[in-house]
């Protein structure tokens, strides 16, 4: 619906619109402008005060007989601030107001002038708790998209930098900024990924960028490697959209989704390049070979323990010393939810309780549960390696889905022996081989399809200039 030139009407209308009587923090303001009514509107905890102040101060200037014809006019001579807009359109002024944009009706004027004076809570821009460097910036994305963007903006000074801005949900309107440079991006990707946004129908981004991630690209559940990379850290991203991705970032997430992703990317770490280039080779290989054997470690063992004689001489002190009361498979298995409940449980406890709780968790399950027979003390060995091992990469979601092969793997080998463990590591392998980026393209590249340049930069960490090329 448009406004009309009568103010009284347009009030009446968005008094019932936005329920002010109903919400405390939308607040209105009756004025008077040169003779003529108007009326300011904006949310209470979403405005900058004194960039209003002035603004109004500005107004006790106008005379009536100088009062400008239009809206367009009016903007141009008495609104001395930068970001302003006009809107035609009452839903769109409602959009606008809940987003925290300033709007001023004038009577005789069907209009809007809205005036971008907000400001969000948010916290300072620290270190990621989870993506931290030894060396590097310390800054991190915060929960304010436009801080985020600033961010970025601040690392790539190039007019080719794009900040798209779009917006899903129907209740929640959450903005999406997708960031990319226009001479280097996958242009068929991005407009696959505009689109699959622009059709989005959901009521609201609850989980934001997990719930926009499901829904623009709903893959198979029953595959647990992620699709998507997510990072918290502006050089991070700067430097992926260097490289020709898109990032995608969502208001209220303090991380940045990069895309498109393969298991390479996801791996990779800013620790790789804030070191020399032998340095980063030898980090980044070694946390390849680490997140390889929390997959294989536990499955072989207990493969080997139900058959020693596959043991080779000078690896025959794996095997057990003790008799074991609980069969190894369920030993492990219980090891395995027990630490994701202690996991669980560190999330949740408060800051002051967390040295209690890692005393007791030591105790209870270190000493105490080896005395008491549960469990052996090689078992307990080998799970406190798989559980340090699952920490050498950031990604969360492809340390569960290393958990998850790595169960499917025990569970098999104990049901079938040798012929069990080699399933689970064809079905391992065929997870991942078979798995697509977003853009369709293989999650093993450059391994399938094979390119031998490509693949010497996934493995070997080069000198930064190749890297910008």
């Amino acid at each position: 619906m448009n406004f009309s030139r009568d103010i009284k009407d347009n009030m009446d209308q968005l008094q019932s619109l936005l329920n002010i009587r109903g919400n405390f923090d939308v607040v209105y303001r009756v004025i008077r402008l040169g003779g003529r009514e108007a009326c300011l509107y904006f949310i209470d905890g979403l405005t900058k005060d004194d960039t209003l102040l002035k603004i109004l101060q500005a107004f006790s200037s106008i005379k009536e007989e100088d009062f400008p014809p239009d809206a367009h006019s009016f903007s141009k001579q008495y609104l001395p601030y930068g970001e302003i807009g006009l809107l035609y359109d009452q839903d769109q002024m409602i959009l606008s107001l809940l987003s925290g944009i300033s709007c001023l009706l004038i009577d005789g004027y069907n209009a809007c002038l809205t005036i971008d004076c907000r400001t969000y809570p948010a916290r300072s821009v620290s270190e990621p708790d989870k993506d931290k460097v030894m060396r590097g910036s310390r800054d991190g994305f915060v929960e304010t998209l436009i801080f985020n963007t600033a961010l970025i903006r601040r690392r790539i000074r190039d007019p080719k930098l794009t900040m798209e801005i779009l917006s899903a949900g129907e209740s929640s309107h959450t903005d999406i900024a997708l960031c990319y440079m226009s001479s280097r991006v996958d242009q068929a990707l991005l407009n696959t990924i505009k689109e699959r946004i622009k059709r989005l129908k959901v009521d609201a981004l609850t989980m934001n960028q997990e719930s926009l991630a499901e829904c623009i690209f709903p893959h198979k559940w029953y595959n647990p490697f992620p699709k998507f990379k997510f990072s918290e850290r502006p050089d991070t991203a700067a430097a992926s959209i260097l490289e020709g991705n898109i990032v995608v970032l969502v208001d209220t997430s303090p991380s940045a989704m990069i895309l498109p992703s393969s298991v390479f990317d996801i791996i990779e770490e800013a620790d790789d390049y804030y070191f020399p280039p032998i340095t980063g080779t030898y980090l980044r290989l070694t946390r390849m070979v680490i997140s390889t054997l929390s997959l294989l470690v536990t499955p072989t063992w207990l493969l080997l323990m139900e058959y020693p004689s596959l043991i080779p001489s000078w690896l025959e002190f794996i095997q057990l010393s003790d008799p074991y009361n609980v069969p190894l498979i369920w030993q492990l298995l219980i090891l395995e939810f027990a630490i994701d409940g202690l996991r669980l449980a560190a999330v949740n406890t408060p800051n002051m309780l967390t040295t209690p709780l890692s005393v007791i968790a030591g105790i209870v399950l270190g000493e105490y549960a080896v005395k008491s027979g549960w469990f052996n003390s090689e078992t307990m060995l080998y799970m406190a390696f798989v559980t340090i091992a699952n920490y050498s990469q950031a990604s969360f979601e492809l340390g569960y889905a290393m958990k998850f092969m790595r169960i499917i793997m025990l569970i098999l080998t104990a049901l079938f022996g040798i012929w069990g463990y080699g399933a689970g590591l064809i079905l391992t392998v065929c997870a991942i081989i078979f798995n697509r980026t977003i853009a369709g393209k293989s999650y093993i590249y450059p391994l399938i399809p094979f390119s031998w340049s490509e693949l010497k930069k996934r493995f070997f960490r080069g000198r930064l200039p190749h890297i910008m090329q």
